[in-house]
């Protein structure tokens, strides 16, 4: 028996409908490992991205966050930039 897809208030959005996201790096470069509320963010738009990385910027430096990539999809639209103060 094949099911209906669930509606988009019922399952998380995909890559598509939310294709900016955000890389974060530790002070080698590499991943960051952050808590779960920071990672694998995802926005619809640049605007989103830019907004939410500009309120908790402070946060992620604290959480080992040394510099961030923003990206569409796979193309890395700019990047690295440090959150140092």
């Amino acid at each position: 028996m094949n099911l209906p897809e669930q509606p988009a208030t019922f399952r998380p959005p995909s890559p598509a409908e939310r294709p900016w996201w955000w890389k974060l790096h530790n002070a080698q470069g590499a991943d960051a490992t952050v808590p779960e509320e920071y990672d694998q963010q995802r926005f619809a738009s640049q605007a989103d991205a830019e907004s939410w990385v500009g309120e908790v910027w402070a946060e992620l430096a604290a959480a080992g966050v040394d510099a961030v990539s923003l990206f569409e999809h796979d193309r890395q639209v700019y990047g690295p930039m440090s959150l140092s103060a």
